[in-house]
């Protein structure tokens, strides 16, 4: 495993699913993380669960859609735990839905949420990096951005997670003389609680396990799945790799079976 002892991390939409998961692994192997998201009694009872001390984990609730959250999440980071070496730039939102229904509101949300939060929240914290002479950055995109998926609908949530991709690898380019690497994740199905958001808690039981077949290696992936990847492009191990979208997802982008 992995060590980031003395490492200090900011993990956005880290109140639960993969964003949990992946500040837990983060404060096991000897990380300070400071958790954001927009539910704060969420963020709360996620810290407990992550660091029962509350030593190495701190909260802060805000949209990330607006700056201002971004800027509060490094400041924080930095009065707390004296800087920042790694963002795990992990919110989002998923609504399938279809594109000749889309509003106007409905298509800015996916942007600003998506799009517009990594991109602020990435040069905020790079600003920070600079400070510690380099760090990583991960994010988290979707395989719906690289294949369209006709059973979920998601053109405007598609073409934000585009963006995110396309972002990595001019960041990358940007951020390479300054020791920053920045990567992407790219899941396919993951059972979290985002499913919930718009189905309710009889069809996700219903629904999500009719979505195993999609996969070529037969299941949905577990938010431990995408974390262990996100560990590992943050990670040392990792310090020749930037710029690189990768796809956690079962096999779906190789093919079809």
């Amino acid at each position: 495993m992995q060590s980031f002892s003395n490492k200090v991390v900011i993990v956005t939409g880290g109140g639960s699913g993969i964003g949990e998961e992946v500040a837990r692994r983060f404060v096991a192997t000897g990380a300070s993380v400071v958790i954001g998201g927009r539910n704060a009694q969420r963020l709360e009872q996620a810290a407990a669960r992550i660091d029962a001390s509350g030593a190495r984990v701190r909260t802060l609730a805000g949209d990330i859609a607006d700056p201002a959250t971004a800027d509060a999440l490094v400041a924080l980071a930095q009065r707390e735990f004296g800087g920042v070496d790694i963002l795990v730039n992990n919110a989002g939102v998923f609504n399938p839905k279809p594109f000749l229904e889309v509003s106007p509101a409905e298509y800015d949300g996916f942007l600003d949420i998506i799009l517009k939060g990594k991109f602020f929240m990435a040069q905020v914290a790079a600003k920070a990096m600079l400070q510690r002479g380099g760090g990583a950055i991960v994010q988290t995109g979707s395989l719906w951005a690289i294949q369209a998926i006709g059973a979920t609908p998601s053109a405007a949530y598609s073409a934000a997670n585009a963006g995110v991709h396309a972002l990595t690898r001019n960041l990358a380019i940007e951020l390479a003389a300054s020791n920053i690497r920045i990567n992407t994740v790219a899941p396919a199905v993951v059972e979290t609680p985002v499913y919930g958001t718009f189905m309710s808690a009889e069809q996700v039981k219903e629904v999500l396990p009719t979505f195993n077949a999609f996969h070529p290696l037969g299941r949905n992936g577990q938010p431990a799945d995408v974390a262990q990847a996100i560990l590992f492009l943050a990670s040392d191990e990792a310090s020749w790799i930037t710029g690189a979208v990768l796809p956690v997802d079962g096999g779906v982008t190789a093919g079809r079976q």
